[in-house]
């Protein structure tokens, strides 16, 4: 079966290198053009295209197969593949290409579809709480991951767990996921979504790291672990990677800090927040340990 591999970022190389560890004919990867990044805006290749370079796999990279894109529509249409294979590609596809291969495209989506559709699943399945994430594969149709789901797998999230690791756990999920259904296409019995138990998960925006500390510690905990939140410390920025919210309640000012050699600080509700890895503006990332050795806290110090 002649494949074609449609993935940008680092999510998207472990389900193509699986495809092709099976021994499946990936013929041609798409990815996004490459982009400016550093400090001297070097234009990089994308992760799925350095893997596919590796391979010898030839690669293209349409800034759009929406509107233009007319090279690369005709190579894809020479190439004239059996299924096309989409994971975390960052375009919507046209309605020819997915009805150009005669298996249609699936897509790898880091859900337990209907919940999650959208562009940023990982994220927002952390900071609303869930317990469990996992992986659909699904046949794409037109609308914005509607489509009949093939395959399905569940995966718990940590009660710490980062939005980093889910997504190294889902991701791997999906490359197992993703061979099986290529293995099966054409015998998995397609299962339509029930629209009323979806919910959209938009992309995320900067200011949604923001950690207001009138709110419960749990939720500031969940902003941490899925987006690295921020507040400010001493008139600096200050990001905080990881974090744990402590047991009973507490009764101080909303971000003071109730415990300096911890650095505990009260949240809302009478709950409070231990972080336990954090970066001045500045400075180096580090474990709160490291951290107070050049950082002293009172319990005047106040966050925010």
């Amino acid at each position: 079966m002649k494949i074609v591999f449609m993935g940008t970022p680092d999510f998207a190389v472990p389900a193509m290198e699986a495809l092709i560890q099976a021994g499946e004919d990936v013929a041609a990867v798409f990815t996004q053009p490459d982009r400016p990044n550093g400090r001297r805006m070097k234009l990089q290749f994308s992760p799925v295209k350095q893997a596919a370079l590796s391979h010898g796999i030839p690669v293209y990279q349409p800034t759009s197969l929406r509107q233009g894109g007319e090279p690369e529509k005709a190579a894809l249409a020479a190439l004239a593949p059996d299924l096309i294979v989409v994971a975390a590609y960052g375009q919507i596809l046209p309605k020819e290409v997915l009805e150009l291969p005669r298996y249609g495209c699936i897509n790898v989506h880091a859900s337990l579809l209907p919940r999650y559709r959208g562009a940023a699943p990982i994220q927002h399945c952390i900071l609303n709480g869930e317990r469990e994430s996992g992986v659909t594969i699904m046949q794409m149709a037109e609308g914005l991951d509607t489509g009949d789901m093939l395959l399905q797998e569940a995966v718990p999230i940590g009660e710490n767990e980062t939005a980093g690791e889910l997504h190294d756990k889902l991701s791997a999920c999906g490359a197992r996921l993703i061979v099986k259904a290529v293995q099966q296409i054409g015998t998995l019995t397609p299962v339509p979504q029930d629209d009323s138990l979806s919910n959209y998960a938009p992309m995320i925006r900067k200011e949604m790291s923001a950690l207001d500390f009138t709110k419960p510690a749990s939720v500031l905990h969940r902003t941490v672990c899925a987006l690295t939140g921020f507040t400010t410390l001493d008139g600096k920025r200050l990001k905080v990677y990881r974090s744990h919210v402590c047991p009973g309640t507490c009764n101080a000012p909303v971000g003071s800090v109730t415990d300096p050699e911890t650095f505990t600080v009260q949240c809302g509700e009478g709950t409070c927040l231990t972080l336990d890895e954090v970066q001045l503006e500045g400075g180096k990332r580090l474990p709160t340990t490291d951290f107070l050795r050049g950082k002293k806290l009172t319990h005047e110090t106040r966050l925010g």
